[in-house]
């Protein structure tokens, strides 16, 4: 039964969406010479936007189902804020007219009423569609550098002002184009980080959508290398193959595709930097997700395998509810923890002393450092977009972190 109720719900949204705002609009067309190309024209647009959305999954190209993707939910969207305004009115106007009624005064004509809740209504729904067009426009790819400075008492005097630069979520399948993530790429290179990280989602669905980029993302390097992980995005596991052969190869490409980019995959597995005499491991884990069915392919125990006298201890690990799940009860000898995933949402409000996000209320730790004691989890906010391609108050970030001796 709880499998049943969410696609009602959904589906009794979407009818509601779009009954209400079909009558909303059509007060301008009271006319009855003008209701019947209104309602044809009105109909058979819906009836094509939902066969395009559906039908996206033939296309290959993966720009071009997300186009489909963006244009229905803004439509959807610009239809859910007409409908709810123009109930919201008529039942202001209504009460209104009730106590009009009651105190003998004169009343306006119903369709003046109607018409003023039509217009009123759209007006309102040209917000949010035309934020969703500046998010996509101009916000998508305006890079923020956030530069946390983490003390730690034990970490060894040698890395004392270690700089980690950390990526994330580039998901190039939505990408608009090469100029932005080379612009991504510069902006990280002219930081000159010692050790570069990649949490995770390189693509969208299949990992050919990354090879364009190869020569961009080719550019990354660090004195201590490049060193990533995979996301949920990564094992083609949203992509319909016509054999589980095809799933294979794909994942074979995933693994060339980042010894292509000069990158070293963790997978269950650890580094150890040496300096001066002393140590600090990275380990690096396959996508472990707590929250929404997400695949649990990472095996910490693997990844921590002898590493037990080493001081200080970073992990790699894509999804964050894999930290307050497993992390930071389990192993408090992980020091930090860098995760992705969840974009913020691509929505919110960041603004001096005020943080908010829909995302919260999926994942606690959504976006930015998080302290647990003596352990520390940062979440970077993702370099690319998914589904939406744009981003409204939650701008796409490259971390750089430095370490500090406490």
């Amino acid at each position: 039964m709880r499998k049943l109720l969410l696609p009602i719900i959904l589906i009794s949204i979407l009818l509601l969406t779009e009954i209400g705002s079909y009558y909303a609009i059509r007060t301008f067309f009271l006319d009855r010479s003008q209701m019947k190309w209104f309602n044809w024209i009105w109909w058979g647009a819906t009836i094509i936007v939902y066969m395009l959305l559906f039908g996206s999954r033939i296309f290959s190209n993966n720009y071009a189902r997300n186009i489909f993707v963006n244009i229905f939910f803004m439509i959807l969207i610009a239809k859910l804020v007409i409908m709810l305004t123009f109930l919201i009115t008529v039942f202001v106007q209504w009460i209104s007219g009730i106590f009009r009624a009651a105190e003998a005064k004169p009343e306006v004509g119903d369709l003046s009423r109607r018409r003023f809740a039509s217009k009123l209504a759209l007006g309102v729904a040209a917000i949010p569609l035309g934020t969703m067009v500046w998010g996509i426009a101009r916000t998508a790819y305006d890079f923020k550098i956030h530069r946390p400075k983490i003390k730690f008492p034990n970490l060894p005097k040698a890395f004392d002002g270690l700089k980690i630069a950390q990526i994330s979520d580039i998901h190039t399948g939505s990408l608009q184009g090469n100029h932005q993530l080379q612009k991504a790429i510069d902006l990280v290179m002219a930081e000159k980080p010692d050790v570069i990280f990649f949490t995770g989602d390189i693509v969208n669905n299949r990992t050919d959508e990354a090879f364009p980029y190869i020569p961009i993302l080719s550019q990354l390097s660090a004195p201590l290398g490049v060193y990533s992980i995979l996301g949920n995005h990564d094992y083609g596991d949203y992509e319909q193959w016509n054999s589980p052969k095809a799933k294979a190869e794909n994942m074979q490409q995933m693994y060339d595709l980042h010894r292509k980019l000069g990158w070293r995959l963790l997978l269950n597995e650890n580094v150890i930097f040496e300096k001066e005499g002393e140590k600090i491991a990275v380990l690096g884990i396959e996508n472990w997700g707590g929250n929404l069915n997400f695949p649990k392919y990472g095996k910490l125990t693997e990844a921590v395998k002898n590493t037990e006298e080493i001081p200080f201890k970073i992990l790699l690990s894509h999804d964050p509810s894999h930290y307050a799940l497993e992390v930071k009860d389990k192993y408090k000898d992980i020091d930090l923890t860098l995760a992705g995933h969840t974009h913020g949402f691509q929505f919110g409000v960041e603004i001096p002393g005020f943080k908010w996000s829909p995302s919260q209320y999926v994942y606690p730790q959504w976006a930015g450092l998080y302290p647990n004691g003596a352990q520390y989890l940062y979440v970077n906010r993702g370099l690319g977009c998914l589904g939406y391609m744009g981003r409204i108050g939650i701008r796409p970030e490259i971390t750089v972190i430095t370490l500090l001796n406490a």
